[in-house]
């Protein structure tokens, strides 16, 4: 059974505008994770518990939640700012606001340093923000996290064929992804048990509306959907017997539709025949 880390402290907010002092506004954050121990390059869910008290003034303003993850060089590792799925103006005395979501993190410990001591840390730190004004932001959380090596069983996954380069676009929807050909095919370590694929992305409705994406564990498919919408994410339980008894499997990423940019887009010069755009890819 997973166990459950909880963190927990009483916010006191900093209103930075006009002359206003510090305000102790009476809400108290747990937070938890589904898995522990925390380790590098593990995708689990982070959960918030907000609790209001009777000191509760309220919020004039639907704030946006930062959520910042620092390194021992305090330098942000990931991020994961988001708005609540209720919004703070509708926050009341009393009320209990609870929610989870998916963070990744990524592989950051280097074991092989000779400082290494088997553990790094990592700095939380957890605030509201308004996005229309950068000085009206109140830091309301920080922790110390204790974050490990993963488990020596922890599937590697090597690009093979079918892959193009990663791409960047910091203004994108999807920020960071690589373009597949028709098919490409990854080589991942058998864990030999039970495991979770995750699979983040997005296809081109513009271009190909009806276009399928195809997942196969060696020859056996084991998701083939068309995606609602551009962007599409996957959370795919693989049974241990899928993936075969030799040490590797292949994972096959496919779609029965392509396009070239240059002969779609007259201001194009990609000649590359594109099938999906991959932006996250986990298994373990």
């Amino acid at each position: 059974m997973k166990k459950r880390i909880v963190f927990a402290g009483v916010i006191v907010l900093i209103l930075l505008i006009s002359c206003k002092k510090k305000e102790d506004v009476g809400v108290y954050l747990e937070i938890s994770f589904s898995d522990t121990p925390l380790t590098d390059r593990l995708y689990t869910d982070m959960i918030y518990h907000w609790k209001t008290k009777e000191n509760f003034k309220g919020f004039d303003k639907d704030y946006k939640i930062y959520v910042h993850f620092w390194d021992k060089n305090e330098k942000i590792l990931f991020q994961d700012d988001h708005y609540p799925p209720v919004p703070t103006s509708t926050w009341i005395k009393g009320k209990e606001v609870k929610y989870s979501r998916k963070i990744y993190i990524p592989s950051f410990i280097d074991e092989f340093d000779p400082e290494f001591k088997g553990e790094e840390t990592l700095k939380l730190s957890i605030g509201f923000y308004n996005p229309d004004n950068k000085q009206d932001k109140f830091n309301v959380f920080n922790k110390k996290l204790t974050v490990y090596p993963p488990p020596i069983d922890t599937p590697e996954i090597i690009y093979e064929d079918g892959w193009y380069n990663k791409e960047i676009n910091p203004d994108a929807q999807i920020k960071e992804w690589r373009w597949t050909a028709k098919e490409a095919t990854c080589i991942i370590d058998n864990p030999r048990r039970d495991a979770l694929l995750v699979i983040k992305g997005g296809v081109n409705k513009e271009v190909l509306p009806d276009q399928r994406v195809i997942i196969k564990i060696n020859d056996k498919v084991i998701a083939d959907f068309i995606p609602e919408s551009g962007i599409f994410e996957k959370f795919i339980k693989v049974k241990k017997e899928i993936l075969g008894n030799n040490d590797i499997f292949k994972l096959i990423i496919a779609t029965d539709k392509t396009f070239i940019p240059a002969k779609v887009y007259p201001s194009s010069n990609d000649e590359r025949e594109l099938g999906i755009q991959v932006s996250f890819l986990y298994f373990r």
